[in-house]
């Protein structure tokens, strides 16, 4: 069985949000093991500097790269990734898994976005847009994209 993990900064702080997750984390339990790290996400103040904003990423992906172990593969989410349809993502899953990549970790970083160290340590870099999302809103949507992949893997109906 495939293990994911998907770290993410900042918690769900709508009920909506959690709800959307709390049901994709069940329907994914027929399909995998499911874990979701949240970290603290850091605080920035007011009228912040390049500077600030640089050691607010640094300090974010430390915290992210002490959740990633050795022989994890790392897909980041970035504007600047690689984009899928659901079918691709659903390939890319597949052939993780055939090749005995069991332990697969999907990071979705804060506001301000992923330190170069983390976007470094990346196995494949995965654009859902060239739109930014709330990362409340990224969590819903990745965990219903890898839902959808392992229906389509299995060549079971999902609504399209």
């Amino acid at each position: 069985m495939m293990n994911i993990r998907v770290i993410a900064i900042g918690k769900l702080k709508e009920k909506y949000w959690q709800d959307a997750v709390k049901e994709y984390s069940k329907r994914l339990g027929a399909y995998c093991s499911l874990e979701i790290i949240e970290l603290k996400e850091s605080l920035l103040r007011g009228n912040a500097s390049a500077a600030d904003e640089a050691a607010v990423r640094r300090a974010e992906g430390e915290e992210i790269l002490r959740r990633i172990r050795k022989g994890d593969y790392v897909i980041t989410l970035e504007i600047k990734g690689r984009a899928l349809s659901s079918r691709q993502l659903a390939e890319k899953i597949d052939s993780l898994g055939l090749d005995g990549r069991s332990d697969v970790v999907f990071i979705i970083g804060g506001s301000l976005g992923l330190s170069p160290e983390v976007s470094g340590r990346a196995d494949f870099k995965l654009s859902f847009s060239s739109m930014t999302f709330p990362h409340q809103m990224m969590r819903a949507i990745l965990l219903e994209q890898i839902y959808r992949s392992f229906k389509i893997n299995r060549n079971e109906s999902y609504h399209k």
